[in-house]
Parts: C-alpha cells; sequence; structure tokens
C-alpha cells in the first residue's frame, strides 16, 4: 500500500494534478471555440449595411436552396437506405452477402468527385445524351436537366444515403428475430410489420442517421459549387474571395451555425425524451428468401443504387484517366506528395492531442472535465467553410497585435500569421479532433484500471504508465484515429481552399480549380487517387462485418 501511496504524486507531477488537468481540458475547449466567438465577434459588429443587402438580395434565395435540399435529400436517402437495410437484414437474396457491405463503399467517395461525375456524364455536351441524340437524331426536350435542385439532389442522395443504411442495417439485425414475424402473425402483412412494427422500433437509429444527413448537407460545399447550386456554405466563399467581404462572410456563417446548433439541440432533445430497449442481439439464421421473381427483383435494385453510386462514377473516371497515365503533369504528383504531408501532419497533432486529452479525462474524471472534452470536440459540427472564416478572423487579430507589438519595438511592423500552414493545422485540430479523440477514447476504456495500478505499485511514473501499459494497448486506436483523421483531411475542400498559404495547392483544390472550368477529364486523375485513399477506412470498417 505505501508504494501506491509514494507513485500516485509523481504520475499527477507529471501529467499536472487533477484540477491542473481540469484546467488543461478547459483551456483547450476555449482554444477550440475561438472560431466561434471570432465569428459571433465580428457578424455583431459595425456592419449593419452589409447585413441589409445579404437579407435583400441572397438571404431568402439561400434559405429557400437550403431548405429544399435538406428535405429532398433527408426524404431519398431515409427512403433507400431503410429500404436497403431491411432487404440485407430480413430478406435473403442472390448476392445478398456481397451487397451487405459493398452498398457502404459510396462513403469513400467524396460527394464533390461524384458530383463532377455525374455532371460530366448527363450534362447536354456529356457522352449519354450526346449518344441518345445520335440514337434518335434530334434534341431530348424530356431529358431532364442535371443542373438542377433535383440534380443536386438525387447526387447527394447517392453519397450520403449509406449513413441511414449502414445505422438502420445494424438497428434491424439487433432487434429480436421474432419480431417481424410476429406481426405478420397477427395479420399483417411484410410491408405492413415493417411500417408498424420494425420502423417505429428504430425510431432512434433513424434520427441518428438523419441527424448525420442533415449536417452533410449544411455543411457540404464542393457538391452545391459544381451544380452552381447557391446555399451558404458556397454563399460565404463567395462574400470573403468576391466581395472581399469578411464581415459579410462571418454573418453568414453565423446564420448557418445558428441551423445547425438547432439541429443538434433537436435531436438531441428527442434522443433523450424516448427510450428503447433491446436485451438480446438477434442470433437468427439466416433470412428466409423471397420469392423466385421477387429475390431477383431485389438483387437488380441493390445492383442499381451501387451501379449508380459507384462502379459507374468509378467506370467514368478511369476512363478519364487512362489516356493521361502515360503523360502525368509533374504538378499532380507534387500535389499528390503535399496532400499526403498535410494529411499526415494533420493526423499526427490531432492524434496528439486526443491521446492527451484522453489520458486526462480518465485521470480526472467527473461533471467538469467530461463538459471541457464535449466543448472541445464541437468543431465536428462547424461547416468547413464557417470554420475557415472563424479561424482566420483570430490569427488575423494575432497578426496585427504582434505587428504593432514589434512597430513598437524595432519599428518594423511586417509580420504574417495568417495564410499559413499553421492556420491550416489549426483549423484541421477544431474540425476533425472529435473524430480522432473518439477512436482514442475508446481504445481508452478498453485499458483496464488494475494494470496502471500495478505500474504505479511498481514505481511507474505517469510518462512510465502512458509509454508502458496504454501506448501499446492503444496502438490499434492511435492508428484508426490517424487513419480516419488522415482520410478527412485529405478530403476536405472548402477549410483547406480558404485557409491554404498562397500556392499551396492539394487534391482536393485542384478538384475544385479544374471543376469549376468544366475540365472534368482533368480533374479524373486527382479524384481517382483521393477515392481511393478514401477507400482505406472503408477496408478497415469492413473487417468488423458481420451478416
Amino acid at each position: 500500500m505505501k508504494a501506491v501511496t509514494c507513485t500516485i504524486p509523481s504520475v499527477r507531477r507529471f501529467f499536472l494534478p487533477g484540477s491542473g488537468r481540469q484546467w488543461a481540458i478547459w483551456a483547450l475547449a476555449v482554444l477550440i471555440t475561438l472560431p466561434l466567438w471570432a465569428i459571433v465577434r465580428t457578424a455583431l459588429g459595425d456592419s449593419r449595411n452589409v447585413w441589409d443587402h445579404l437579407v435583400r438580395h441572397l438571404m431568402w434565395g439561400l434559405l429557400s436552396n437550403t431548405f429544399w435540399l435538406v428535405l429532398g435529400v433527408g426524404v431519398f436517402t431515409l427512403l433507400l437506405g431503410s429500404s436497403l437495410a431491411w432487404l440485407v437484414a430480413f430478406r435473403d437474396f442472390p448476392g445478398r452477402r456481397i451487397f451487405s457491405w459493398a452498398l457502404a463503399l459510396p462513403l469513400a467517395m467524396p460527394g464533390y468527385v461524384l458530383a463532377f461525375v455525374m455532371v460530366g456524364l448527363f450534362d447536354f455536351t456529356g457522352p449519354v445524351q450526346t449518344y441518345l441524340r445520335k440514337l434518335m437524331g434530334g434534341d431530348l426536350p424530356w431529358f431532364p436537366s442535371v443542373r438542377s435542385r433535383g440534380g443536386v439532389i438525387f447526387t447527394m442522395t447517392l453519397a450520403l444515403y449509406p449513413y441511414v443504411y449502414l445505422m438502420l442495417r445494424e438497428a434491424f439485425q439487433s432487434l429480436s428475430g421474432r419480431t417481424q414475424e410476429a406481426a405478420q402473425s397477427l395479420g399483417h402483412s411484410p410491408v405492413s410489420a415493417f411500417l408498424r412494427v420494425v420502423l417505429p422500433m428504430a425510431r432512434p437509429w433513424i434520427g441518428a442517421s438523419l441527424f448525420l444527413v442533415v449536417m452533410e448537407c449544411l455543411a457540404d460545399f464542393g457538391t452545391v459549387a459544381v451544380f452552381n447550386y447557391d446555399t451558404f456554405t458556397t454563399a460565404i466563399y463567395k462574400a470573403w474571395y468576391g466581395l472581399f467581404s469578411i464581415e459579410a462572410a462571418a454573418q453568414l456563417a453565423l446564420t448557418l451555425l445558428s441551423f445547425v446548433f438547432l439541429c443538434a439541440f433537436l435531436e438531441h432533445r428527442e434522443r433523450r425524451r424516448r427510450r428503447y430497449h433491446q436485451s438480446t442481439r438477434s442470433s437468427r439464421a439466416i433470412p428466409p428468401p423471397l420469392g423466385p421473381r421477387t429475390k431477383w427483383l431485389a438483387t437488380g435494385y441493390a445492383f442499381l443504387v451501387l451501379f449508380l453510386s459507384v462502379l459507374l462514377p468509378m467506370g467514368q473516371l478511369l476512363a478519364w484517366t487512362l489516356p493521361q497515365l502515360s503523360q502525368i503533369p509533374s504538378r499532380d504528383l507534387l500535389l499528390v506528395g503535399r496532400t499526403f504531408f498535410l494529411g499526415t501532419l494533420a493526423a499526427l497533432v490531432v492524434v496528439g492531442v486526443s491521446l492527451m486529452m484522453s489520458f486526462w479525462q480518465r485521470r480526472s474524471p467527473g461533471t467538469a472535465t467530461d463538459l471541457g472534452v464535449r466543448i472541445a470536440t464541437l468543431g465536428y459540427a462547424f461547416p468547413g467553410s464557417v470554420l475557415a472564416v472563424g479561424v482566420y478572423l483570430p490569427f488575423a487579430l494575432l497578426d496585427n497585435l504582434l505587428a504593432d507589438l514589434k512597430i513598437s519595438s524595432f519599428g518594423d511592423g511586417t509580420f504574417q500569421l495568417k495564410g499559413t500552414l499553421l492556420v491550416m493545422l489549426f483549423g484541421y485540430l477544431v474540425r476533425f479532433l472529435a473524430v480522432g479523440h473518439g477512436a482514442v477514447a475508446s481504445g481508452m476504456e478498453r485499458c483496464s484500471p488494475q494494470l496502471e495500478n500495478a505500474a504505479q505499485s511498481l514505481g511507474e511514473s505517469g510518462w512510465g504508465v502512458l509509454r508502458r501499459i496504454h501506448l501499446p494497448l492503444l496502438t490499434p486506436s492511435l492508428l484508426a484515429a490517424g487513419a480516419l483523421t488522415m482520410v478527412e483531411v485529405m478530403k476536405e475542400m472548402p477549410l483547406t481552399l480558404m485557409t491554404r498559404p498562397f500556392g499551396w495547392d492539394t487534391l482536393a483544390v485542384r478538384i475544385f480549380e479544374l471543376t469549376s472550368e468544366g475540365l472534368w477529364e482533368q480533374a479524373a486523375l486527382p479524384a481517382l487517387i483521393l477515392v481511393l485513399v478514401g477507400s482505406i477506412p472503408m477496408m478497415l470498417a469492413s473487417r468488423g462485418v458481420r451478416v
């Protein structure tokens, strides 16, 4: 007992005492929320004329476009994701085992990549309409325009339905194996049993998945930019880089953040109000097969969704890329290396901060600590374009303060922090700390406290406990956190586009520049690389899939 008592103070001296660890977490939380306070301060400043202009000429159009986008994508992702999840979970049909994991593959493809492929394929000058005009010998007035609200909703539905599909598949598989059969024995048809029994029991998963879909719709920049469909994210970019008004950008950002926080509050309130319990996970055998005709309809339906969301875009990207392989521009090779470097550097920062925060949270549990961690990980709810504005503002203020200090001391006021890699890394830390912390904290929870007590009783210091106990056990979690963060950083477009140093382009920025000029073929190679990189977490996750 004496050994334990003597070694605990050394742990605290190294990793701060209990109150010190709480203060450290809260200091990190304050640092992470600086972009939010900067946006609020700038948006509420003396810029009434700018706000009047926004309300009169832009606001109602942005509200209308955003409303229809969220409503359309929400409804169609729910229909598509829930029907596919029901088929995979409750019915057997040819190819079911393959479709169970393949239907989640669209998550590996950034929405803006799918968007420019769809525009390149189905636009007036695209191969589909060109072939149909030659076949039918005339114009196609009946062919729907892909550059429309319907085209945006269709594309984003294909990109986002896996959120609903994955969560509802897990929900349906966790329900009792006899739930639907019991409902059918009481006279319900399979469809009625699904709508009146199974679907209501899965409401928590439906709410959580739709919340993710709504957040992605509000945060999306690249997809709507390809379609020239103005939402708050594109308006923020245009206000900053078109009108050169950081005040207008901050006001639009604050408006968008209000919708984000409102959706988060409603989702949290609905989740807390309802209680759903399931005693045991289903251990049923293979689901009953569909009829001889309907089973092939189910296979065709699942294949059509997979074809439109993955196979067709990948095939078109390869068709555009293969002719370029013999003469790959040296600039594209430089962008690949720069993108990997940036992703790796950001992943190291995020994982390092996540590790220390998780360790401090474990050492000093309590309401204050948990609240500080929650605040520190709020950045993932910030759209990238909003965060870009919020990150730029405090660095611009710090630049001015340091320049004034330098003038008073040395007579030279040149000082530049904004527009550097430091700003980008801070933005990535704010936005993706939740990704890294989620993976590291789950691994930390699996570390037995008895091992820490045993190490302390043998005289290990705080650094020794972390190095010899936690790090070996956390290695898979740290690698997963690093891989997820790296992929998210490499695919992130608006934050990188709006905070990068001059000339510091990445694959995502290159795709934006090329697609803005309609150069789909040249954008195919960097897009294909991003898709292959995005498949990394999907392959890691698929190892745990059980059907």
